[in-house]
């Protein structure tokens, strides 16, 4: 009997085997099952679960495997989209910003540039200007140059009385009585045209007082063409106002006194000037009779007949002369000097005064 029973429990086990052998245990029907054990001792259990953990192992390797791949893959697809997406979010302000900045420089650039441009063109319009303007101004000087004559200052110059100029004036226009000094007087040369268009020297001696205002007014008639026909001192004749007046000579200082008085007269003091005399003669009618000097300009009387060399108020000898201050003696009333141009009666009693 209990052999029996042991080999019902042989055939038992061997049914339990048989059945774990096809992978049905009562574990895998039930879902628990008791561990077993074989002979060498070792878990058929453990030994199912260490084949099939292998392959499960191999499985869910693998399936890690993939699925980190998969994932690594995404998360890195996602993280590198997500990078490019911030690189392209950040990318277009930065590029925005640069384009900006390079569009603001490239404005800033074309500005420049427009302005450096129209800085240039106003630059060389200006130039082109100015060189227009410095082209008419040349060619207003040349123009000039060419209508009127050149002047230096060897050609107007004032000087003192130098003893060679003395000598020549000495009893003559310096007469012996002479109560003048020669230091008051002053020498001047010039340059002045005649009616022929030629360019002659001219020395004339005056007072001090005058000689700047003459030479600024010879300059001007220089300048203008004005025909003068001689300026010559006028010792050359003398001191012979007759014969000085004849030649058509321009005369300033020559000591006498007024008629019948013991006055210097204006000439005697060296401020008064005759220019072109023979064509603008003094006369006066005393006594009924005329009396013309010099006597051979009694054909330049008629003041309404055209004629060289004559002065009249149109003249511009006669603005210079007034505007620097003389007085004409074509305008005189008891009679006329149309030659004459003197200063004020005041300034040749003050000098007068002085020379006494």
């Amino acid at each position: 009997m209990v052999k029996n029973s042991k080999n019902i429990i042989s055939i038992l086990l061997v049914m339990v085997l048989l059945c774990q052998g096809c992978g049905h245990s009562a574990d895998g029907v039930t879902g628990s099952g008791t561990a077993v054990t074989d002979v060498a001792g070792t878990s058929l259990t453990d030994s199912i679960r260490s084949d099939s953990g292998t392959d499960n192992s191999s499985a869910d390797n693998s399936a890690e495997n993939i699925s980190g791949t998969e994932n690594t893959g995404k998360d890195s697809s996602n993280t590198g989209k997500t990078d490019s997406e911030k690189a392209d979010t950040e990318q277009p302000n930065t590029d925005s910003s640069n384009t900006n900045s390079s569009n603001t420089n490239s404005s800033n650039t074309d500005q420049s540039n427009a302005d450096k441009s129209n800085t240039d063109k106003s630059d060389a319009e200006q130039s082109n200007t100015d060189s227009s303007v410095i082209e008419e101004q040349n060619d207003t000087t040349k123009e000039n140059n060419t209508m009127t004559p050149e002047i230096s200052e060897k050609d107007f110059y004032i000087a003192m009385i130098s003893d060679e100029i003395f000598a020549r004036m000495k009893g003559k226009s310096y007469k012996d009585d002479c109560n003048v000094p020669i230091e008051d007087l002053r020498y001047i040369h010039i340059l002045h045209k005649n009616l022929e268009g030629n360019t002659l020297e001219g020395e004339m001696v005056c007072h001090e007082i005058i000689a700047q205002d003459l030479l600024e007014i010879f300059e001007e008639l220089y300048l203008n063409n004005y025909p003068i026909e001689r300026v010559e001192l006028v010792d050359n004749y003398d001191a012979d106002d007759e014969t000085s007046m004849t030649a058509n000579n321009s005369s300033c200082f020559n000591y006498r006194c007024i008629s019948h008085t013991t006055k210097i007269s204006k000439h005697g003091l060296g401020i008064a000037v005759d220019i072109n005399p023979l064509y603008n003669p003094y006369t006066k009618i005393v006594d009924g009779t005329r009396t013309i000097e010099p006597a051979a300009g009694a054909p330049y009387l008629d003041r309404e007949a055209d004629f060289p060399y004559k002065i009249d108020e149109n003249d511009l000898c006669y603005k210079l002369f007034i505007e620097h201050g003389f007085q004409w003696g074509g305008s005189w009333t008891n009679s006329k000097d149309y030659q004459h141009f003197e200063l004020p009666d005041a300034v040749a009693d003050e000098l007068r005064a002085k020379y006494k």
